[in-house]
């Protein structure tokens, strides 16, 4: 079956996309991040979206499980320890969100079969990283010294590089944004992990705002079939995943996740003559 078309959407499967964004989320937050690099392909080879309209509906999903990340992470963190780095987030936002809102609007000019190519080789990266992130966990940080003139150049870079990829794949960035906090600036997992999701919303928010502006999310079926469900479904699930994180093995369980995910793109790849 091919995907919808991109003014249309007769799918009607609210139940499953509860259930698929319920575990995804899990999976996601058993390594601390929202599993919008799950969904994606899920949205195009289930729910049958093709790939620009997935990426697009994946940043909505992403915002829901962003504001439920954000509402518990800031509920046990210190402020004192965001502060410390109020220049790198500053930095990457500028960065970041000026990347998403020229990246959102570039999108639809990508042809639909390169399209898919693009999403498959950002996802087999995404997947090598998070098996670097369990292979290196705990060395020594490449942290750059504590130097403004040097920090904020590469945040702002950074914050771009992270804006282009959640343009592309519709995710919240927290794969790319997590890390670079930690080695690159230094900051502690627990940190970095509140960092991330104070800088993925408003990258997210300048790329749903891009699409906004061009209208692209003016189908009522879809928000009601498919984006609320599996938006109510990535919020219940990040919670869980947030709170059995503790007790999982995070390490084994990335290479796992990062294997699974290099599978999905593959297999992205291998049926693209069909979209």
């Amino acid at each position: 079956m091919s995907p919808t078309p991109e003014r249309a959407y007769s799918v009607r499967r609210p139940v499953a996309a509860f259930f698929a964004g319920a575990a995804v989320a899990v999976l996601g937050g058993l390594i601390g991040l929202g599993g919008a690099e799950f969904r994606l392909p899920l949205l195009i080879a289930v729910f049958e979206l093709y790939p620009h309209r997935a990426v697009r509906i994946n940043l909505l999903i992403s915002l829901a499980t962003l504001a439920v990340a954000g509402a518990a992470r800031l509920s046990f963190v210190e402020v004192a320890s965001i502060a410390d780095f109020k220049g790198e987030i500053v930095a990457m936002l500028m960065g970041g969100m000026t990347a998403a809102w020229v990246g959102a609007a570039h999108l639809a000019r990508i042809p639909r079969r390169r399209m898919i190519g693009i999403i498959a080789g950002l996802l087999i990266a995404i997947a090598g990283l998070l098996v670097l992130e369990s292979l290196f966990a705990g060395t020594t940080r490449l942290a750059l010294p504590d130097i403004a003139a040097l920090r904020l150049p590469v945040a702002i870079v950074a914050g771009a590089l992270v804006g282009v990829v959640s343009s592309l794949l519709g995710v919240a960035g927290g794969e790319l944004i997590i890390p670079i906090l930690i080695f690159i600036f230094g900051a502690d997992i627990k940190t970095a992990g509140t960092l991330s999701v104070l800088i993925s919303a408003p990258i997210v928010l300048a790329g749903i705002a891009r699409h906004l502006v061009t209208r692209h999310f003016r189908s009522r079926s879809m928000l009601a079939y498919l984006v609320l469900p599996m938006s109510i479904g990535s919020a219940a699930g990040a919670l869980a995943g947030g709170y059995a994180a503790a007790w999982a093995p995070g390490d084994a369980l990335r290479i796992v996740l990062a294997v699974i995910l290099a599978l999905s793109a593959a297999k992205l790849m291998w049926s693209s003559p069909k979209h």
